[in-house]
């Protein structure tokens, strides 16, 4: 693989740009692998990365039922924070953020990171007792984050109304580094980068079956033939539970839509991201001027990956309260995602039932600011069969035996 540079891009220019490579190859699946990784998304992505990376396993393929970063990693709000109260999760999505620092870099390919700094808004009483709580939390954790007060709310945010007709900004949490990224092109980066390793990436190939013998996985039966593995790993967001039962177990998840929408573009008027969690709407500006706004997920279980209007309504009134002045704006587009959600909103990085066969999922909401850390944690998983100390607290026995980190109620919030 060629790497990019300035000079490349000077020397592709100069030969109209016809000496560029394709970004990863798209080969035939072979009969058999050390590895499969389940799901061409992030998590999945970044998990073949740093099997490769870490542990030198590159016999590994990514196996696909559509095109790679067509689920939930190209369908969210592109948020990246680490401010959690309890001690594992802030300690997964702190590695996962301190890998998005330097991201571009490892992978010779632009993600886009912005720390530009991410401010929830407290606008109750319980709120500012619950985030103060957190900052305090964040502070022995080694998280870079600090409580600020209304006038410090309004130098961040201009545009801000501190005193909305429901509910007054009295402060907030703001984490400075903090910030986005572009999600298509985190999933391009690792895709590529697994693929000069050697690794076959395989999109349109569905599984329809997951083989095992005495106990243990053997490989999948895909729309494009059964291919052999020593280990799997399932890496699918939303659709887990579905390939949970293929394997043979089930898992403790329920599957939601969660919708998002940008606004017309207009000219930069935010450069940070603001999440207001009692009204639940969180708003961030892209680089090419769209307003990217989203709230909670939906109230029943469903696998839909369209927008709804009483969703659009719920999540616009709360925003339009806070910002007044984006009250004109029209919408652009609207999508959904589906969403694994466990009961105490935090994920599963997991051996399963099923010999060599490990699962990583439940995110829920906050799935794309986990990519880095996720894929480094599930990648240990695989490669040594016994989880690290990122995913050690992780496992999905732990609703059984009573061990939940409950990111839900602690954290007000579960994006």
């Amino acid at each position: 693989m060629r790497r990019y540079s300035v000079f490349a891009i000077a020397r592709e220019a100069l030969r109209f740009h016809s000496g560029w490579e394709k970004a990863w190859r798209s080969p035939e699946p072979k009969k058999q692998y050390d590895v499969i990784i389940v799901g061409a998304g992030g998590h999945g992505l970044a998990t073949a990365y740093y099997l490769g990376k870490n542990f030198g396993i590159t016999n590994v393929a990514v196996i696909e039922k559509g095109w790679l970063g067509g689920g939930n990693t190209g369908r969210n709000t592109t948020i990246i924070r680490s401010n959690y109260l309890q001690d594992p999760s802030s300690a997964i999505f702190e590695k996962a953020r301190a890998l998005y620092e330097t991201l571009s870099q490892d992978l010779n390919y632009n993600i886009m990171f912005s720390p530009r700094g991410l401010l929830m808004l407290a606008q109750t009483h319980h709120e500012v007792r619950g985030y103060k709580r957190t900052v305090h939390a964040n502070q022995l954790q080694g998280v870079a984050t600090e409580w600020v007060t209304p006038e410090q709310v309004k130098k961040l945010v201009p545009m801000i109304n501190l005193h909305g007709p429901r509910y007054p900004v009295l402060g907030g949490q703001y984490q400075a580094r903090g910030g986005t990224a572009r999600h298509d092109a985190v999933a391009w980066g690792y895709a590529r980068a697994c693929s000069d390793m050697g690794m076959d990436i395989i999109q349109n190939c569905e599984v329809t079956a997951v083989r095992s013998a005495n106990g243990v996985v053997t490989g999948v039966e895909t729309t494009r033939g059964e291919i052999g593995c020593k280990k799997l790993g399932i890496v699918v967001a939303g659709h887990s539970g579905v390939l949970a039962e293929m394997a043979g177990f089930r898992l403790p998840i329920e599957s939601i839509a969660l919708q998002a929408l940008v606004s017309e573009p207009i000219k930069p008027c935010i450069d940070i991201v603001v999440m207001a969690n009692t009204v639940h709407g969180y708003i961030s500006q892209s680089d090419k001027g769209e307003l990217v706004i989203g709230g909670g997920t939906d109230g029943f279980n469903n696998y839909t990956q369209r927008g709804s209007f009483h969703h659009i309504e719920e999540t616009l009134r709360a925003l339009v309260e806070t910002f007044p002045v984006i009250s004109r704006l029209k919408m652009l587009r609207q999508w959904g995602g589906i969403v694994d959600m466990t009961g105490d909103r935090s994920p599963l990085i997991s051996k399963t039932p099923l010999g060599n066969c490990f699962i990583n999922c439940g995110w829920g909401t906050g799935g794309f600011k986990a990519i880095p850390g996720s894929g480094w944690a599930m990648a240990e998983l695989v490669a040594k069969g016994e989880p690290g100390p990122l995913a050690a607290e992780f496992d999905m026995w732990r609703f059984k035996e009573g061990r939940f980190i409950d990111e839900s109620v602690a954290a007000g919030v579960a994006h």
